[in-house]
């Protein structure tokens, strides 16, 4: 059992990061997150498409990860 949840612990690890990755820019530069003014920076608009899917993939991968990892530590202390 322990084994198979640190494949698993492994494999979300890599997807997780993919995810993170492939998650489109919300702005030009690090620069601009200074430079904007409150409306834009903190803006009420809802992911469409590719970016509310990416947003919800790393969510219920991140979940999964943090589930994981606590029974791999519930599983490791026995």
């Amino acid at each position: 059992m322990y084994n198979i949840l640190l494949v698993v612990g492994v494999v979300l690890s890599i997807l997780l990061v993919i995810a993170v990755m492939m998650q489109p820019s919300k702005q030009n530069s690090a620069a601009s997150a200074f430079s904007g003014s409150g409306g834009e920076l903190f803006g009420k608009q809802k992911a469409r498409g590719f970016e509310a899917f990416m947003k919800k993939a790393t969510w219920i991968m991140g979940v999964l990860w943090i589930i994981d990892m606590l029974l791999l530590a519930y599983l490791s202390s026995k």
